[in-house]
């Protein structure tokens, strides 16, 4: 594993800040944009992901650390969740579905992995 010297340097916030831009892209188009609070939602899932990783990483522990990791993944979690929502009422076309769905997939495992690694190494 690279040092990580920055929280820009963690896979896992780098992966969850394309998801966000995936997030916003996907929540302007017009039957979704309509339905603000379902994209406002998802729209914060996606920041909160990401948001978490950077703020657990300006933690004096690692323990602390891991703690907004879980908050992150669960965030990620949330944004898969809220994706089901959005393609079920038609909001999202099934191939953003996925690519939307397998990044968030993609920002979990690597908080997963991340949390396992620190807890390893403590």
């Amino acid at each position: 594993m690279s040092r990580i010297e920055k929280f820009e340097d963690i896979q896992g916030w780098q992966k969850a800040r394309k998801l966000t831009t995936q997030i916003y892209k996907a929540t302007q188009a017009p039957a979704f944009s309509k339905d603000y609070g379902l994209a406002d939602q998802i729209r914060r899932a996606a920041v909160s992901s990401m948001a978490n990783i950077a703020e657990g990483f300006g933690r004096e522990s690692t323990q602390e650390f891991i703690r907004f990791l879980h908050i992150a993944n669960a965030s990620a979690l949330e944004v898969q969740s809220h994706l089901y929502v959005a393609k079920d009422l038609g909001y999202i076309e099934a191939s953003d579905f996925d690519s939307c769905y397998q990044q968030a997939h993609s920002v979990s495992r690597l908080i997963g992995g991340f949390i396992n690694y620190l807890k390893k190494s403590r």
